[in-house]
């Protein structure tokens, strides 16, 4: 749900996102060769609010977890460099941060021998696209055998609309698009995900700049790679972002330095926005669980149900649910106090029905569990 992984010029970024030595930005192809994971935290004022105002004993924000696996080259479909690998890597995953390079650098090796960000972001989309074919085509004879067999069974009535489906995911993609892009059906779309489809995740380009042109917001690329998402992935995010700064910056001591540096520079970092962005991307939303014991921020899709939020605590809470008592943040923070919003008769009481809002304050009632 919250799995991401990193495509092209990835290591740096990796330890910058991740203020971890974990990835190897080396300077040559492949250095990357098993993933390496590790989890970011998710930007959150409210979470600060919430544990300035109670002082817990323990603090646990959000997070969401990237990987830098093994980096794509043209051939990957068929097994070239680390292709497979790759590949198989991107399938775990739930979307895509791909890093496009869009700087001059005599000291840093590009594979493909020059800069040049469409060229590359064509050939990974290429990459993607025909092992999605392949995978596509793999599913197909799987369902045909099912539909060969005759009859009018339910399963073989079931098959037969999943095979009209797959067709039109091949017919999509050997037209050179997204299987993202698309519009499909509620059905499509389950047929879809059962796929594992690499074009199927949500990806969000970080358009890697010099630290001069980010400072400044100019670059030589940013207009034919806005061109190249219209045409090729409409509707996608891009992100500019300088790993170089970010790099310079993770390895400060502390945030006060971070932040002095930044406003000398008159900018900000990129990383809140991209890790925030992928959480809207995914179609995240937070709830809180409040006391002096702990404030954790618990993370979940958009509609979410009461019961199966407070699955994501524990199981058998949403085996034995009983009611859900919800303060909105917005209230607390207005009130003072958890005292406060009751008298002021803002403590929810909420059933089995209610779907769980952005930033929900929650304490979860429950029957025993079983044994």
């Amino acid at each position: 749900m919250n799995r991401v992984v990193l495509l092209v010029g990835k290591s740096t970024f990796f330890q910058s996102v991740t203020r971890c030595p974990l990835g190897n930005p080396a300077n040559y192809p492949f250095a990357t060769i098993e993933p390496e994971e590790a989890r970011v935290i998710v930007p959150s004022p409210r979470f600060d609010a919430l544990c300035q105002k109670y002082k817990p004993a323990s603090e646990v924000p959000a997070h969401i977890t990237v990987f830098d696996i093994a980096g794509l080259t043209k051939g990957a479909s068929k097994g070239e460099g680390l292709g497979n690998a790759f590949l198989s890597n991107i399938r775990a995953v739930d979307a895509i941060y791909q890093v496009v390079r869009c700087f001059d650098d005599a000291e840093i090796i590009h594979i493909e021998g020059d800069v040049n960000p469409t060229r590359d972001l064509q050939i990974i989309l290429d990459e993607l696209r025909l092992k999605d074919i392949e995978f596509a085509q793999r599913h197909r004879e799987t369902v045909e055998k099912v539909t060969k067999r005759g009859g009018q069974s339910l399963e073989v009535k079931a098959k037969k609309m999943e095979l009209e489906t797959v067709d039109k995911i091949i017919k999509y993609l050997e037209d050179g698009k997204r299987i993202a892009n698309g519009t499909w059906t509620t059905k499509e779309v389950e047929i879809i995900n059962s796929m594992l489809l690499l074009t199927a995740k949500p990806a969000i380009y970080l358009v890697n700049l010099s630290e001069r042109d980010y400072i400044r917001k100019k670059n030589k690329f940013l207009p034919a790679i806005k061109e190249w998402i219209d045409n090729n992935s409409p509707g996608d995010i891009i992100i500019p972002i300088s790993v170089s700064l970010e790099e310079r910056l993770s390895q400060m001591e502390t945030d006060e330095e971070r932040e002095e540096e930044l406003k000398n520079l008159g900018t900000q970092s990129a990383l809140p926005k991209i890790v925030t962005t992928m959480r809207k991307a995914l179609n995240l939303i937070s709830f809180f669980t409040c006391g002096a014991d702990e404030v954790r921020e618990w993370t979940i899709r958009q509609g979410t149900k009461a019961p199966q939020a407070a699955g994501v605590i524990h199981n058998d809470l949403m085996d034995t649910f009983i009611l859900a008592q919800v303060t909105k943040y917005e209230d607390l923070i207005e009130l003072g106090d958890d005292a406060a919003v009751k008298a002021a008769g803002k403590l929810h009481q909420k059933g089995k029905d209610y779907v769980v809002e952005d930033g929900d304050i929650i304490y979860f009632r429950a029957g025993a569990g079983k044994n």
